[in-house]
């Protein structure tokens, strides 16, 4: 009776994880308002301005669900790390919300972004092992695949861009699924295809397959260029970095570089900009080099503590500025560049924290954990990830953003190559020798986290 009874336990906490896991995959990856009303939106719109009370709440529980789960969990001492950088990332955002124009919205931000940390991170702890975790990512991703081909084909008003949408009528015909943008669509549907070929190769290879090419299709369709060109650029990088680390060690950090500096001297030098002109390449970056340029302007007159957290772009202050009459870049939602919105967030303490966070540490992590032992798929999932999010960061402002699935899919990749750098399960039972294992594949009856976790 008592093997029965432990054994009805394991199979309801196996039951109640992968609910918890699709929970927050779904959140994130189908949201609460799939195919929202393309003409709702409204430039004069105050960032926050419509906050969702309701949306809110559903956080703060979920996120209340996995922190008592994950204190169960004897890997729960590796959650949220590494402590001190965040911390100090942490304390010096809710430092400069002080001087933003609303420092209760700045801080409810900087309360939200934690969570959403929180919920990534807990997520690759969830599961029982590496099997599950491949089960669980087919279910979430054909429910979100099938989702945005079932809006393409019976609901294409609000799942494809029309000419009659509110904005952006340029972009009609695009593919936009349940995402609401066309280049939130673009760039989800690479990171499925990076899930897909990881299934294929976890034990699904027909499910897996599908999975990739089903969202590389949508890909094509969805118009984001940059997302469809950086797909096979990012599967050659991570092939590199794999094979001669320290080479896609100097090719990321020199592309990252390079790609910034070319991106924000054609916004800001007209020479620059005609040199790309003449060789045949939009040198507004489809009209972003107006955000770059007022984005710039503003950071040269803040550039230590920056605007507060999320507290620049669609505020009433920007709206009512002197440069609403001179520039549409006023309406923009963001910096449509990270590292850009990183310095009207916090000034440079909050770029150099963030870099160190999410591309020096990750680069240390990558290179031990592709000369360890851990599962070599599941890194080469993360790796890829990871790469396509620092690029794409270039011309979007995926970091710290509290809704959608790039950030936190970025989240689950840089807190994935910890886990697998400095991380693994030491699963021990009566009369058996002690066997090291990677943190994704084994049951965690009878185990202890083991690493040095740093």
């Amino acid at each position: 009776m008592a093997d029965i009874g432990r054994t009805a336990r394991v199979r309801n906490g196996g039951a109640f994880a992968a609910f918890l896991f699709l929970a927050i995959f779904s959140y994130f990856w189908v949201g609460l308002n799939p195919f929202p009303d393309p003409n709702a939106a409204s430039l004069s719109t105050p960032y926050g301005g419509s906050s969702n009370v309701l949306n809110q709440l559903i956080v703060i529980a979920m996120s209340g669900v996995v922190l008592a789960t994950i204190l169960q969990n004897p890997a729960r001492h590796l959650l949220l790390r590494p402590y001190g950088l965040l911390i100090c990332l942490l304390a010096w955002l809710l430092f400069t919300g002080l001087f933003a124009g609303d420092p209760s919205a700045a801080f409810r931000r900087i309360v939200f972004a934690i969570l959403v940390c929180l919920c990534a991170n807990a997520t690759l702890l969830i599961p029982t092992n590496g099997a599950q975790f491949a089960k669980l990512m087919c279910i979430g991703l054909t429910f979100a695949i099938g989702l945005s081909y079932f809006g393409v084909l019976v609901l294409p008003h609000l799942a494809v861009h029309q000419v009659t949408d509110a904005l952006e009528q340029s972009l009609a015909g695009d593919w936009r699924g349940h995402f609401g943008h066309k280049n939130i669509a673009a760039a989800a549907m690479v990171y499925a295809v990076f899930f897909g070929l990881y299934i294929a190769k976890a034990g699904h290879a027909r499910l897996g397959s599908l999975i990739a090419l089903s969202a590389g299709f949508f890909v094509l369709h969805a118009g984001g260029k940059t997302s469809a060109a950086m797909l096979p650029a990012i599967l050659l990088l991570a092939w590199i970095f794999e094979r001669w680390t320290r080479l896609g060690m100097v090719m990321l950090a020199g592309g990252l570089v390079s790609l910034n500096l070319i991106l924000l001297s054609a916004a800001v030098s007209p020479s620059f900009s005609s040199l790309l002109a003449s060789a045949g390449i939009d040198p507004t970056f489809t009209d972003r080099g107006s955000i770059w340029r007022l984005a710039l302007s503003a950071i040269a007159e803040r550039p230590i503590i920056g605007y507060g957290f999320q507290s620049f772009w669609q505020t009433d202050a920007l709206f009512n500025s002197g440069q609403a009459m001179t520039t549409w870049a006023v309406t923009a939602a963001n910096s449509h560049n990270g590292y850009v919105e990183q310095l009207i967030n916090g000034g440079i303490p909050a770029l150099a924290m963030t870099v160190t966070w999410l591309v020096i540490l990750p680069i240390g992590y990558a290179r031990r954990a592709l000369a360890g032992s851990n599962d070599i798929t599941l890194t080469r999932l993360f790796l890829r990830i990871w790469l396509f999010s620092l690029f794409l960061a270039c011309l979007e402002s995926p970091f710290f953003g509290n809704s959608g699935p790039i950030w936190f899919t970025m989240l689950l990749a840089v807190f994935g190559l910890r886990l697998q750098a400095n991380a693994g399960l030491v699963v021990s039972a009566p009369a058996a020798p002690v066997l090291k294992v990677d943190l994704c594949s084994a049951p965690p009856a009878k185990a202890a986290v083991s690493g040095k976790a740093r």
